[in-house]
């Protein structure tokens, strides 16, 4: 049998979770916290190590006006010299129309550490549309840099919560080219509830750019598709993408795992390996909306590869890392 590597969960109540692995040998790790309050960053020489580590608040958020409510998916990026952390924002917490009021803003670090109060704000990231926005990641490929994000194009019908969307980036807060669309929610597992495609990271292998997302409702039908581009394609073009026409990771029924996703990708401490960081709950019994349900916990697999060369996901492991006790502890916080 093969041994395990890592236990699951690595960190407890911290969901839409970036991992990013820099040159200096740490792990640094941003997520959304329960409160929606702030920003955090947690670095570790190990993956492992990231649930212990100790938690430095990079930002917080305004008492009022834009980035007041709803501080969503905080993404920690270094590009061309210094340290980005992409996130979500909403000036309230109402919904007007059918989803929430978000933008996306970005806050920049020169200092080499992080973890230092250097963090000024750049702004928001315009697009086209004043709608609702969020989950940016970015990659850069073949000299260029990239954003890719989830937004609500109400010209589109039948109208959708968010669609993903990709531009090529004048610098790290402002896009050079108009949004191209990527993908919208269109089959049978991506409007379960909610229409949604969110979420969006980015995995380099074998010749190809693979972009996973994460689909319909946060609860137990939240899953994770994926699109393909050859690595020599024009990616602004949408029809270089190929769009899987089932999950590509989902609900673990057998392991005790619900709604797998907003996953991003990093790779081991010997960087042999690919991983796949990912948030799921382990019940199914939630009281009131999910997004305020605290118990998304912080996941990762090992992953594996298909003979075509595409990425194999598996299915989420059983939690390893939680009492029985701890298991009710944070099902009831969850409740109150």
């Amino acid at each position: 049998m093969e041994e395990k590597k890592y236990v699951n969960p690595i960190v407890i109540q911290r969901a839409d979770p970036f991992i990013y692995k820099h040159i200096d040998g740490y792990y640094y790790f941003t997520a959304s916290v329960p409160e929606y309050d702030c920003i955090e960053i947690r670095r570790s020489k190990t993956l492992q190590g990231l649930g212990d580590a100790e938690v430095f608040i990079a930002w917080k958020k305004h008492d009022s006006s834009e980035m007041s409510n709803l501080i969503w998916a905080p993404e920690i990026h270094f590009i061309q010299g210094k340290w980005y952390i992409y996130f979500a924002a909403a000036p309230n917490n109402e919904v007007t129309g059918i989803t929430f009021n978000h933008r996306m803003y970005v806050i920049e670090n020169n200092n080499a550490d992080p973890l230092t109060d250097n963090w000024i704000e750049k702004g928001q990231v315009k697009t086209r549309w004043e709608s609702f926005s969020l989950d940016a990641t970015t990659f850069e490929h073949n000299g260029r840099l990239y954003y890719v994000w989830a937004q609500e194009e109400r010209e589109i019908e039948p109208k959708s919560h968010s669609n993903l969307y990709i531009a090529e980036m004048e610098n790290p807060w402002t896009l050079r080219t108009k949004p191209v669309l990527l993908t919208k929610p269109e089959l049978d597992w991506e409007t379960m509830r909610f229409w949604v495609n969110e979420g969006p990271a980015i995995l380099k292998r074998n010749g190809k750019i693979f972009l996973t997302y994460s689909a319909s409702a946060t609860d137990e039908n939240y899953c994770m598709g994926m699109i393909i581009a050859e690595e020599n394609s024009n990616l602004l073009d949408s029809s270089s993408w190929i769009k899987c026409k089932e999950p590509v990771f989902k609900t673990a029924m057998e392991n005790g795992q619900y709604g797998p996703g907003h996953n991003s990708f990093t790779i081991s401490e010997d960087g042999k390996e690919d991983i796949l960081v990912y948030h799921a709950r382990n019940y199914t019994e939630i009281i009131g909306d999910p997004l305020y349900d605290p118990n998304r916990h912080t996941r990762i697999e090992v992953i594996k590869w298909n003979e075509d060369g595409t990425p194999n996901f598996g299915i989420p492991s059983k939690d390893e890392n939680i009492s029985e006790l701890e298991k009710i502890k944070y099902k009831e916080l969850s409740r109150v």
